[in-house]
């Protein structure tokens, strides 16, 4: 199975990158931490001091499977003012099989502001729909639309993750995790509420 890459600039939003983490590897899906500054310690809005794995520099990202943007502040503006980055979702957009996961102020801060959601539905933080440049926004938790999963913030931070896991793997597998991780209703069946 291909890597995903979890992106941490200075200011991240935590509970929306760490909940990602978490969910895709208890997915199975193989996921690093990735910092894009020149420590692998990277400190978050509120304070919280994460280890990343890996280093932007010292990475290769050959075909990933997704590259995820936690929103955040701020986290995101130090994600778009990052060439690199751009680049590499420029490619990962016009990639075949690559996919784009982006969280909060991300979608709009960064995939808006490069119009990379042009033509797509979107949603975003409230107050930054204005930089969601070419897309329709929706006022819902997640949107998932062609190679994006897009959430709105903190609070959709479970729903966003199992929803990258469904569009990587299949609704089962989501909802088998959302079960494993008492998201209620628990149920057998796939209640359409859960991933937007």
């Amino acid at each position: 199975m291909k890597e995903s890459f979890v992106f941490l600039a200075e200011g991240f939003e935590e509970v929306e990158a760490l909940t990602a983490v978490d969910v895709l590897r208890r997915a199975g899906m193989p996921v690093k931490t990735v910092s894009i500054t020149s420590s692998q310690l990277v400190t978050g809005a509120h304070g919280i001091t994460v280890k990343a794995d890996v280093i932007y520099d010292s990475t290769m990202f050959k075909d990933p499977a997704w590259l995820i943007l936690p929103g955040g502040l701020p986290g995101a503006d130090h994600l778009h003012d990052y060439s690199p980055l751009l680049g590499l979702l420029r490619q990962q957009c016009e990639s075949r099989h690559g996919r784009i996961a982006a969280i909060c102020a991300a979608p709009a801060v960064v995939l808006g502001e490069e119009g990379l959601l042009k033509g797509r539905t979107a949603t975003c933080y409230p107050g930054f729909e204005d930089k969601l440049k070419g897309a329709k926004y929706v006022d819902t938790a997640v949107v998932s639309d062609d190679k994006f999963v897009l959430g709105n913030g903190p609070a959709s931070a479970l729903p966003w993750a199992l929803a990258i896991v469904a569009k990587e793997l299949g609704e089962a597998k989501s909802f088998n995790i959302a079960n494993q991780m008492l998201l209620y209703p628990l149920s057998t069946e796939h209640p359409d509420n859960i991933f937007g």
